[in-house]
């Protein structure tokens, strides 16, 4: 695919055609999820026969390729554009040549002159000196929160490990159910998870897409922290985890999708508020160090508190057995305790962090948009 990939120059004002494609390209893939869920729910349900099938694939196919309308209308209507841009170029040169008022070259100066410049530099020296001693020249120091850090400057912040924590314990409780989807579709009498398994996914897509779309408009509109998302979230999950301990009939699939969107929100929470508390700079290497939250998360509570709880309950009810499947809402229901207990950890966590830098989300968002602040001095 790189073959395809092309240096793209970037616009020098505001596009109005940006808004109209961004939401083309979402609302192509909520249809796709939809139908994709839809599908699947019937395919369950009724029996397809090989030609409803191939049609359903080939209608998937056309939704999956819909926003190339996008790339493809930007290059076959470029025409106005690289109109708009040669007369700006030309008025630009228009406006050069106009203020140019004084020749290019200058006598050089002569030597009396070069004295006076080394003098010049010489007093400019002291000065800078004088004023570094007295304190009226900054120094280097610390970015503030909003501006860039460098990766080992971020890790000794307590607002980096707070919001590593509340990721790490919202997305570590939310994979741990996704891991086990199956066996708990099977304790809970459901033997097919493939219905389970797409609702998740919907929903967790549903999330990542409201939930930066929600957080977005609510630190434009009233400069709120991104994540307070988070806390809601992770006040439904606890809920949901409870639900799901307490087995009740007909509980299962609307725990499955609440727990779907909440997971989504948490990661999409999570993204923009790191670049915005410590900057683009050195984002990459901080983001990825967020992404550990997830396979800790599985490790810790999927691996070790699960697998041992749904293999302790199995072997009590297959005896000597070995590998059979555990039946009820005892075989998770300590696990699913547990995480209701992590994620209200998670929620004061937020809680925490959110009233610590509300004062950074009033400084960014003053006016409605979003506002570079001024990088520290190196």
């Amino acid at each position: 695919m790189m073959y395809f990939v092309r240096p793209c120059t970037p616009a020098s004002g505001e596009d109005s055609s940006e808004p109209g494609n961004f939401l083309f390209t979402q609302i192509a893939s909520i249809v796709l999820g939809i139908y994709l869920l839809t599908t699947t729910i019937l395919d369950e349900v009724l029996p397809l026969g090989n030609t409803i099938t191939y049609s359903i694939f080939g209608v998937m196919v056309i939704l999956l390729l819909a926003p190339l309308a996008i790339p493809i209308k930007m290059t076959l209507y470029r025409k106005g554009t690289g109109l708009r841009r040669s007369s700006a170029s030309s008025n630009q040169l228009d406006f050069v040549e106009g203020d140019v008022s004084e020749p290019l070259l200058k006598d050089p100066p002569s030597t009396t002159n070069l004295g006076n410049f080394k003098e010049a530099d010489y007093a400019s020296d002291v000065d800078t000196l004088l004023a570094v001693g007295e304190g009226a020249v900054k120094k280097k120091r610390r970015p503030r929160r909003g501006e860039d850090f460098e990766f080992r400057e971020a890790i000794v912040k307590a607002d980096f490990w707070l919001l590593f924590m509340v990721y790490f314990l919202g997305v570590g409780s939310g994979v741990t159910v996704l891991n086990n989807l199956a066996q708990v579709g099977i304790a809970a009498g459901v033997n097919n998870p493939t219905i389970l398994l797409s609702l998740f996914s919907f929903c967790n897509f549903v999330g990542r897409l409201g939930g930066g779309s929600v957080s977005e408009h609510l630190v434009r509109s009233r400069m709120l922290p991104r994540p307070i998302l988070m806390t809601i979230t992770q006040i439904i999950m606890i809920v949901t985890y409870l639900l799901f301990a307490s087995g009740l009939d007909g509980t299962l699939y609307p725990s499955i999708a609440s727990l779907g969107i909440c997971y989504g929100v948490q990661f999409s929470v999570m993204v923009p508020t790191a670049s915005e508390l410590f900057g683009l700079k050195h984002f990459g290497l901080i983001y990825n160090f967020m992404l550990l939250g997830n396979p800790l998360g599985a490790l810790l509570f999927s691996g070790l508190l699960a697998g041992y709880v749904y293999d302790n309950e199995a072997s009590k009810q297959n005896g000597s057995t070995p590998h059979g499947s555990c039946l009820g809402p005892n075989c998770f229901r300590l696990t699913f305790l547990v995480l209701s207990g992590v994620c209200t950890f998670g929620t004061l966590l937020s809680v925490i962090l959110t009233l610590r830098i509300r004062g950074v989300y009033q400084m960014l968002y003053a006016g409605g948009s979003f506002r570079q602040p001024s990088s520290a001095e190196h």
